[in-house]
């Protein structure tokens, strides 16, 4: 099973997916958000399958919404890839650094990305969401952190190198938070259908040219230990998103040109699925 959401930006019907059929959730939620992940959501999706769920036809057609909607926080881990600090010129990291970006970057998988005004150095990102399922404060240990995680989704954390490092003042979130800036999706695909986060291929392209083509397995710091340790200075709410960092590949390395008007971006995630975005100027 994995959960969608399918249908005009913000009239999104929720959604489960099993054996290629698209299921209609409204008899279990509204929508697939924080509230519905506190309550137990995708147990509850998962039972209602199995005793009957109406079909939702002609969803193949309907424009496909982020997997999740108004994420309270999205999170992100920088340079947790050590050749993408090095290509980025910066040592390994030794701690998990935090940054953020504004939670109405996240659109639909499909939707177009928007070329800010006056940005030339716009940048793809192929990343790992985690999608935080239970309210996670001062965990323990690393141990018991996948057990706050409701499920995984791919992510494109888009980014725009100039206001990232030259317009910074020292941080890192006004490249990260233009509008469209995070495609998410297509599913939000529940933690216990995934396995072992640390075993999934990631790859990006740009015009159908491969950029990225890692493993989560070369991460510096685990999504076990990343949930953790956020949780010892923040406390991750149901429906929180945390982007756990990309690898190798991007145009900030100087390997590759940057993105312009036309470009096609390409995600994909093992077991998460495919996503692609149109770069178009500012109000087109």
């Amino acid at each position: 099973m994995e959960l969608m959401r399918l249908g005009e930006a913000g009239k999104e019907i929720p959604v489960a997916t099993a054996d290629g059929k698209f299921f209609d959730l409204r008899p279990v939620t509204a929508d697939i958000d924080g509230g519905f992940l506190a309550r137990g959501g995708i147990a509850q999706a998962r039972a209602a399958l199995a005793a009957g769920l109406p079909e939702l036809h002609g969803a193949e057609q309907l424009r496909v919404g982020a997997p999740v909607a108004k994420p309270g926080a999205v999170l992100c881990i920088g340079q947790n890839y050590a050749a993408h600090a090095a290509e980025s010129g910066d040592v390994p990291p030794s701690t998990p650094i935090l940054f953020f970006k504004h939670p109405n970057t996240v659109v639909g998988p499909y939707d177009k990305v928007v070329i800010p005004p006056n940005a030339d150095k716009v940048d793809w990102e192929v990343e790992l969401a985690v999608v935080i399922g239970k309210r996670a404060s001062y965990l323990s240990s690393p141990e018991e952190a996948l057990d706050y995680v409701a499920g995984y989704a791919a992510s494109n954390d888009v980014s725009e190198r100039a206001f990232q490092v030259e317009h910074s003042g020292g941080q890192w979130s006004k490249g990260k938070s233009c509008e469209t800036f995070n495609p998410l999706g297509p599913a939000l695909v529940p933690a216990e259908e995934v396995g072992d986060p640390q075993q999934l291929r990631l790859r990006s392209a740009v015009n159908g040219e491969v950029r990225q083509d890692s493993s989560t397995s070369d991460m510096i710091f685990s999504v076990a230990h990343i949930v953790w340790h956020l949780s010892q200075y923040l406390v991750l709410d149901p429906g929180d998103i945390i982007n756990t960092g990309t690898p190798q590949g991007v145009a900030l390395s100087g390997r590759f040109p940057y993105l312009k008007h036309g470009d096609r971006m390409e995600i994909s995630i093992e077991k998460l699925g495919h996503q692609e975005q149109e770069l178009v100027g500012a109000g087109q």
